[in-house]
């Protein structure tokens, strides 16, 4: 990402005065749709985008009460503190390395990644990923700060789930992972009864899910989490009608994770890819569709453009989600995720 125009930290400190929710629980997406904007050379967008956005910000809610290293376990997951998480991490992170801070909390939120509908760790992902390809900055880190404060508030274990006939033996791994095993782990999560309401009254009728995704090592996390991310970005082109704005998470919350692990210690590899997993499955069962698209001949004509192209497209959209999803289909690359972004920019409606 080249920012020497300081685009990226205006944004930044343009809206670390306004919370990460709107409306009582809708997310705001501004943080992380304007990060993916200038890296994909749109910064001279950005501050139109967000004077366009405003309208959908709210002020950081007032603390209660400060946060403590002594008592933090009695607010995890109080949507209610979120302005006093949002400053208990404003000071560890002032305090300490922001990697030193990132590792030892990492353990700590995975549990609770799709809280939020997983907003948060996709946040958090945004956040990294700046911090980690670019310079560090007092914004840049106020940013990981206020994405991880979002995470202690909102987060939320999933259900107790039972595992399903594994798909790949939970003590064996692959150690060459390909795309389609992940594709066929997705297929065969099973949906929720009931996809009805909103996310989590749809995330609390989980059950079970496909044994899938457990690592042995750092390197087979890592392989397999990229290849979680591809089919789950590929399978947007087909499924993303049953739910354009909302499966994009499938994606998109892993990729966080994803771009997260360089900044973390190898040890939390292979538990970050069964949570990542976790997210992406939860999604899944919530929002796919009774049957994919079918597929049409010009599926893929707009593969042709370039991948500059296709995210110019998205920023012209304006969509925060098709923003991000955009963002993260770039990093998988290939056509069918080309094809997938372009499929998002249809099935969404522009932002203005």
């Amino acid at each position: 990402m080249d920012d020497t125009s300081g685009t990226l930290d205006e944004a930044l400190q343009r809206l670390h005065a306004s919370g990460p929710e709107r409306g009582g629980w809708l997310t705001n997406h501004a943080p992380m749709a304007v990060e993916a904007l200038v890296r994909h050379g749109q910064a001279p967008a950005v501050h139109r985008w967000l004077d366009r956005y405003r309208a959908k910000l709210e002020d950081m809610p007032a603390p209660h009460s400060p946060i403590t290293a002594a008592d933090w376990r009695k607010a995890l997951g109080d949507p209610a503190r979120i302005a006093d998480w949002a400053r208990f991490f404003e000071r560890e992170t002032a305090e300490r390395p922001w990697r030193v801070v990132l590792a030892e909390w990492w353990p700590r939120l995975l549990p609770g990644i799709a809280g939020g509908a997983t907003h948060p760790v996709i946040r958090t992902g945004h956040a990294v990923r700046t911090l980690l390809t670019t310079e560090e900055t007092a914004p840049r880190r106020t940013e990981l700060a206020h994405a991880l404060g979002y995470w202690a508030a909102r987060h939320q274990p999933l259900p107790e789930l039972t595992p399903l006939t594994p798909l790949t033996p939970a003590s064996t791994a692959p150690t060459t992972p390909t795309a389609a095993a992940a594709a066929a782990a997705l297929d065969a999560v099973p949906p929720v009864p009931d996809q009805e309401g909103g996310i989590r009254a749809r995330l609390a009728q989980l059950t079970a899910f496909p044994r899938w995704g457990t690592a042995p090592d750092a390197d087979t996390a890592h392989a397999l989490l990229t290849e979680l991310v591809t089919a789950a970005t590929h399978r947007y082109a087909t499924h993303g009608h049953g739910e354009p704005i909302m499966l994009v998470h499938a994606a998109t919350a892993p990729n966080a994770v994803l771009r997260t692990l360089p900044a973390l210690p190898r040890e939390l590899w292979p538990a970050s890819l069964s949570a990542a997993w976790a997210a992406s499955a939860a999604v899944t069962a919530a929002y796919t569709p009774p049957e994919p698209a079918a597929r049409k001949d010009t599926a893929h004509k707009d593969t042709a453009l370039t991948a500059e192209e296709v995210f110019e497209r998205a920023a012209a959209h304006g969509d925060d989600h098709t923003i991000k999803f955009t963002d993260t289909a770039l990093d998988v690359g290939d056509p069918l995720a080309l094809a997938a972004a372009v499929r998002s920019v249809e099935l969404n409606p522009p932002a203005f």
